[in-house]
């Protein structure tokens, strides 16, 4: 049988976008699909209610080129922390587009329901800024946090990475970037739906009709970050695409939770990057949710599917 898509999830993207969905940007075209995301973004956060419970507050470290790097740290209002586990997050929009303002509700429903406090790294986007910028970049900030610890009443031996879409290609490939440089460990990664392999750039006939972000969007994306010669080329490394890696590039990484749809181009390089993982001996937790395409909890955060993802993620961002 043929795929379908959840019924709440498509009555939603009916009332978004109605039968006759938006022309998709040429192939190449960075500056559309920017707008495009930042505007799409922009209106799904204006219409998230406010999460009042959960304060920010911003700070700033500095990338080794000396850029200065904004860094949101998001805590439950009043909340006393020591000794508390942490998230390090870098947000999607397939590393050229959308920046933290967007992600505020995002993290503060995580925040709210955890009582875990996240960084969120406002990191640099391609094509301006290419690999490894973004990964280094989020780095930075997981060095803030770290060297930070105490004061931010935070463990340092209990701290994870997550990333959502580009965010969880940057969270995965920033695992292996610590590996590699005998950077600050962490004790988890958390990966939603991530863009780790920049040789997708096909959609499979079976997902077309759901693909939210198709073949010709994550070609643009990656020939963003990697540049146009470097795509689907020899010399990529997981620090730069994190589905390159070898069984033996797993090894010691640290233990994973990723979540993907059915209906998601990124579907088939997660369950191949679970399967290395497996095989390396690093744990892995597994979701493959039905009948639900690229960044559904993002339009539908609502929908019966979308609920049991978030819970879900709660559960492994509680086990810190």
């Amino acid at each position: 049988m043929p795929f379908t898509l959840d019924p709440e999830v498509g009555a939603v993207l009916g009332a978004l976008f109605g039968t006759d969905p938006p022309a998709k940007p040429a192939v190449g075209d960075v500056e559309s699909r920017r707008s495009n995301n930042d505007a799409f973004f922009g209106m799904l956060n204006s219409q998230r209610p406010p999460v009042p419970e959960v304060e920010s507050q911003d700070f700033y470290t500095k990338a080794s080129d000396g850029h200065k790097i904004l860094c949101r740290w998001y805590t439950v209002k009043d909340q006393k922390l020591s000794g508390s586990p942490a998230v390090c997050y870098a947000h999607g929009g397939g590393m050229i587009s959308i920046h933290i303002d967007f992600y505020d509700s995002v993290i503060k429903r995580y925040v709210k329901a955890t009582g875990v406090p996240f960084l969120v790294i406002d990191y640099r986007l391609a094509p301006e800024f290419r690999a490894p910028t973004q990964v280094t970049d989020t780095y930075a900030g997981l060095d803030y946090l770290i060297s930070h610890a105490d004061e931010l009443g935070v463990d340092p031996k209990r701290v994870a990475i997550m990333g959502d879409s580009g965010g969880g290609a940057i969270a995965a490939s920033m695992a292996h970037y610590i590996k590699r440089n005998e950077g600050h460990p962490v004790s988890k990664q958390i990966l939603i739906y991530p863009m780790i392999d920049d040789r997708t750039t096909t959609t499979p006939e079976s997902i077309a009709p759901f693909a939210v972000w198709d073949g010709d969007d994550n070609k643009t994306a990656w020939a963003a970050v990697l540049g146009d010669g470097r795509v689907g080329g020899d010399d990529v490394q997981p620090t730069e695409a994190a589905a390159r890696m070898t069984v033996e590039d797993a090894e010691g990484l640290p233990p994973a939770y990723i979540d993907i749809g059915e209906l998601d181009l990124f579907r088939d390089e997660t369950l191949e990057y679970a399967r290395k993982l497996g095989q390396a001996g690093v744990s892995c937790e597994l979701h493959v949710f039905p009948s639900v395409p690229h960044g559904y909890d993002a339009f539908a955060p609502g929908s019966t599917i979308s609920r049991r993802a978030f819970e879900e993620r709660f559960r492994a961002i509680k086990s810190l």
